[in-house]
């Protein structure tokens, strides 16, 4: 097999050098380019197509937020890997980068004087590349929009009452996420499950900071807590998000079985158990994000009787996510992203009348 292919962005020289040298000793690595600035770095990706990046937050032209963005604007589908001193001294700059489209982070590893001592991050560095290398799907074929090209699902003209939400996004996703959440009224009357593919240890801050954007209480998922009305429970990083039935009562499971889709957590495990509790009361809604988790867990909402829509794949960061679920013939409904909370607000409130039918 041909190496995977590297740009490694980083303002200092010591370092681009030592992490050239570090990835060059794996024969399964090759580092393709090197970049000291972040026009720089544009540049060669453009013209060299590297399969993943290696990024330093601290840039000399350019922050790592600009370049992120950038990169998502361009490049949706090239993985990022974020590889900064920075992601040390705050987590909300981490946080932020995960949320402008990072595919994951490693803080670049310092001495008690503040000095990079970067031969300790070899092996996580290298494992990391490996593992979101791995990820990559293939680049759909190029055709007519999305509309045109596949016809949406057909249901019941009566859905039963809704009893929770469930959504699933990835890149792209937290920024997305922050838009819809924030439009759910305080007296939403269903619980909301979310997962949102993210590393360990920012689930955490991100439900935290989705808390402060709705008058919902948001939290990060803990296992055999009771979920009710009105709450919106975030999938922890590094492990799945179930729910589980015990007569009346539906509780949340967190697990770190195998992966699905090459993630943990992953979409379709949260929409599966969720469809095994709910029935035919689940909305599932899939968001923006790279490859195709969250479509068999909608083939399980839809025999289950369920309803599924999905963010318009043209106002995604990246479109496959929802686009594996048109392509399968399961979507009900395609959604703006601006449109995506008022949506949802709608058709949770038409099932709680007795005279609702559906649209």
């Amino acid at each position: 097999m041909a190496p995977i292919r590297i740009l490694v962005a980083d303002g200092s020289a010591v370092a681009r050098r030592e992490i050239s040298q570090m990835l060059g000793s794996d024969l399964e690595l090759e580092v393709v380019a090197i970049a000291p600035t972040g026009h720089l770095a544009l540049e060669k990706v453009e013209q060299l197509r590297p399969e993943v990046m290696v990024l330093d937050l601290a840039l000399p032209d350019m922050n790592g937020m600009d370049v992120l963005k950038a990169l998502r604007r361009q490049f949706p589908r090239l993985p990022v890997l974020i590889f900064s001193t920075l992601t040390e001294s705050t987590g909300n700059l981490t946080m932020d980068a995960l949320a402008h489209g990072a595919s994951d982070y490693i803080t670049k590893p310092t001495t008690a004087g503040g000095v990079p001592f970067l031969e300790q991050a070899r092996e996580p560095l290298i494992a990391k590349i490996k593992e979101l290398h791995s990820r990559i799907q293939p680049e759909p074929p190029s055709a007519s929009p999305l509309r045109k090209r596949h016809e949406l699902a057909k249901g019941p003209a009566r859905q039963p009452r809704i009893g929770v939400v469930v959504v699933g996004a990835s890149t792209g996703g937290p920024n997305m996420l922050a838009d819809v959440i924030s439009a759910l009224p305080a007296d939403f009357p269903v619980p909301v499950l979310i997962t949102q593919h993210m590393p360990a240890g920012f689930t955490k801050l991100f439900a935290e900071r989705l808390d402060t954007l709705s008058p919902l209480r948001i939290r990060e998922a803990v296992s055999g807590e009771q979920i009710r009305a009105g709450q919106v429970w975030v999938a922890p990083g590094d492990y799945h998000l179930a729910l589980i039935r015990e007569g009346p009562v539906v509780k949340l499971l967190t697990h770190r079985g195998p992966l699905e889709n090459s993630c943990r957590p992953a979409v379709d495990v949260l929409f599966r158990t969720a469809a095994l509790a709910y029935g035919a009361g689940v909305l599932a809604v899939v968001m923006t994000g790279m490859g195709q988790d969250g479509m068999k867990g909608c083939q399980a909402v839809s025999q289950a009787g369920g309803r599924v829509i999905v963010q318009d794949p043209e106002t995604c960061i990246v479109g496959s996510m929802p686009q594996a679920v048109l392509q399968a013939g399961l979507a009900h409904q395609v959604v703006h992203v601006k449109n995506l909370g008022p949506e949802i607000v709608r058709r949770v409130i038409r099932t709680l009348s007795p005279q609702q039918a559906e649209s």
